[in-house]
């Protein structure tokens, strides 16, 4: 399931996010790559233990926690430190796969990435090329979205970063660990969740039927999920 968080920052934050980081000491994205990501990787990004990029997701994972949307859709369980990249003229991310195991620095703790994510912090009007392009069972996907957009997708998926060919791309990218491994199982608790919400909203939380669905969704939780 692909999935567009509208507004996960507002315009306003986003633009405060990206001053903040654009004037930090980046370094070349190939030396946070595996050996065949980093063949096709031409990017900048922020060091991993930058006090900024640290300031910055922090940021991000407060408005995460605040997201009904993201919530609903991702089920989240662990969720890695948003990292920072930028591509000027040029730069750009050939077709790969992300890793399906991601430990987090300084800590023992390790992340099956069954979700990726990107948060976009550039007015796509600022910059030409650059779209992310993931294939998966519903085809390719351009993506370009406007700052303080975000596009949560499988980890799994073929993706890449076209090349920039004006102004510069500037982007938050994680990954995360859903309670519920199985994309297909997610996306059948997210479409029932969001019809529950609506129902709910139509009719009153305390209906009948918006109570013996919430107990079937939870239900469906239990026997899915991990945690």
């Amino acid at each position: 399931m692909l999935l567009v968080i509208p507004d996960l920052l507002s315009p306003s934050e986003a633009a405060r996010l990206a001053g903040d980081i654009m004037n930090a000491a980046w370094v070349d994205g190939a030396a946070t790559a595996g050996a065949q990501s980093g063949a096709v990787k031409r990017n900048r990004q922020l060091p991993e233990d930058s006090p900024i990029a640290r300031r910055a997701g922090e940021r991000i994972l407060e408005a995460l926690a605040g997201n009904a949307l993201f919530l609903s859709a991702a089920l989240p369980l662990r969720i890695f430190p948003p990292l920072f990249n930028r591509y000027g003229l040029g730069e750009g991310f050939g077709l790969h796969v992300d890793n399906a195991i991601r430990a987090v620095p300084g800590t023992p703790v390790r992340i099956r990435t069954d979700l990726s994510a990107t948060l976009f912090l550039a007015d796509p009007d600022s910059y030409e090329g650059g779209e992310l392009v993931i294939e998966d069972s519903y085809g390719a996907q351009s993506v370009k979205l406007p700052a303080g957009h975000m596009v949560l997708y499988p980890a799994k998926s073929l993706h890449r970063v076209e090349p920039v060919t004006a102004g510069e791309r500037l982007a938050s990218f994680f990954w995360l660990q859903s309670m519920v491994r199985d994309d297909g199982e997610r996306a059948i608790l997210f479409d029932l969740d969001q019809t529950i919400q609506a129902l709910a909203e139509a009719r009153g939380i305390a209906d009948p039927e918006v109570v013996r669905l919430t107990g079937v969704y939870h239900n469906l939780v239990r026997r899915f999920a991990e945690a």
